[in-house]
């Protein structure tokens, strides 16, 4: 065969094969004479029908055969000769068969990206202290306390910080209703009614609270708010809106002692104590969690911005396509209306397109650690871990197991098998150290 890589950036390549005549007869006899041996025709004993019987009764099977073996021939023998790691071969274009007895293709690869791996072993990373800290644990006490607040009607006083108020608002930008001005839903911004909203730094809008303040019941006010330049709607990143706001009720929160009496709320027969303890229990195995991504995120990163390589168009548009659906499908749970999700379309995909290229710049190098570190998953343990999966699903395991390889889907298994293998072993020989200036928003 004669073959032809022709490299393009972006990881693209053209194949070009020429499969001389003496190896398309070869082949195509071998298969003819197959046919021979397995086909019943009509008038002829089992396997002794002459050749031109059999290529005439199975034309298009043979052809169809005898391309598909060249085809896969050429494309193994193009991997052995340009030392290729093909991710698509792509379907073969321009597939002649010539008056010579001559086949020539083209095919467009899809090639994984050369990646040179700095030094990985070693990478410092800062956690915070794995013991749960005593404020964090209070502070659930607290959310939990607040959980059973009562809420008594404020009386003789106006707003102040920590109270609830109880508010109608509508907005408008550059003298415009909110959503005219966009031209699209602007959700909770446009206004609401009976909106509850809590005297704190963070409640609603940036400094919307703090301007609550001082207000009584009936009071109206015209709240003038500048955007932070990196507010959710591109559209209204710094501009201003003005909030018609009245107040109809402030109510503030009672909470319950923090006592033995709550702790039987909360779970009968338990102690204050009791509660304190298995809240820290639970805290500290979700902060071990979130200190073991910190590591992980702080090696990615520190590796990712040592190197640089082209990632292949096509996939590019398949992950973003999937961050975005894994989005939309996230706002729907939050509570997002559609016309919530349309109006944020373009917000999603650059969003989407920027975690797409950083996932699979991320895939490719943790890839590629493992071919050098020869970090394999087993049979052994690929079988263990779907028969997991199998019975957390309530799946009979070799059912489950027939169905992932019917569906093509093992080798994925098996290849984000590996790269948790290989994520586990960067962080074994990273440098961590332990810091309470490091917190886990870091």
């Amino acid at each position: 065969m004669n073959i032809v890589v022709e490299k393009q950036p972006k990881c693209v390549a053209t194949l070009r094969v020429e499969i001389p005549s003496e190896k398309v007869k070869a082949t195509r006899d071998q298969i003819v004479k197959g046919y021979a041996s397995k086909s019943r025709i009509q008038g002829f004993r089992p396997g002794k029908a002459p050749q031109s019987v059999v290529e005439k009764r199975f034309q298009r099977e043979i052809s169809e055969e005898l391309n598909s073996a060249l085809v896969n021939e050429a494309f193994d023998e193009a991997l052995k000769q340009e030392k290729l790691h093909v991710l698509d071969f792509g379907a073969p274009e321009d597939l002649t068969n010539h008056p010579d007895g001559r086949i020539t293709l083209v095919s467009k690869l899809t090639l994984a990206p050369e990646v040179t791996i700095p030094e990985y072993k070693g990478v410092s990373v800062t956690v915070p202290p794995t013991a749960v800290p005593d404020e964090e644990v209070e502070g659930q006490l607290i959310a939990l306390q607040e959980r059973f607040a009562d809420f008594n009607t404020i009386e003789g006083r106006s707003a102040a910080m920590g109270d609830f108020a109880v508010i109608d608002y509508t907005s408008t930008v550059e003298g415009k209703p909110t959503e005219e001005f966009l031209g699209k839903s602007a959700g909770h911004l446009a206004g609401r009614e009976g909106f509850w909203v809590r005297l704190d730094e963070k409640a609603f809008l940036p400094g919307f609270a703090e301007k609550l303040v001082g207000m009584n019941v009936e009071d109206s006010r015209e709240i003038a708010l500048t955007l932070p330049e990196d507010f959710p709607l591109s559209e209204l990143a710094g501009k201003e809106i003005v909030l018609q706001t009245q107040v109809k009720e402030l109510k503030e929160a009672v909470l319950p002692a923090l006592d033995d009496e709550l702790a039987a709320r909360l779970a009968p027969g338990k102690t204050i104590a009791d509660i304190r303890e298995i809240i820290r229990e639970n805290m500290a195995g979700e902060r071990s969690r979130k200190i073991s991504d910190l590591k992980v995120n702080q090696i990615v990163a520190h590796i990712n911005a040592q190197v640089d390589f082209e990632l292949p168009e096509e996939l590019i548009n398949q992950e973003t396509q999937s961050q975005a659906d894994a989005m939309v499908k996230r706002g729907v749970q939050s509570g997002m209306t559609p016309e919530e999700i349309e109006s944020q379309q373009g917000e999603i995909f650059a969003s989407a397109g920027q975690q797409a290229i950083t996932n699979l710049r991320t895939n490719f190098i943790l890839q590629e650690i493992a071919r050098i570190e020869n970090i394999t998953v087993t049979d052994h343990e690929l079988i263990n871990h779907l028969a997991q999966i199998a019975t957390q699903r309530k799946v009979a395991p070799k059912k489950f197991i027939k169905d992932m390889q019917r569906g093509g889907r093992i080798q994925n298994i098996r290849s984000s098998m590996a790269i948790g293998k290989t994520i586990d072993f960067l962080v074994e020989h990273a440098n961590v150290v332990e810091s309470t200036e490091t917190t886990l928003d870091d």
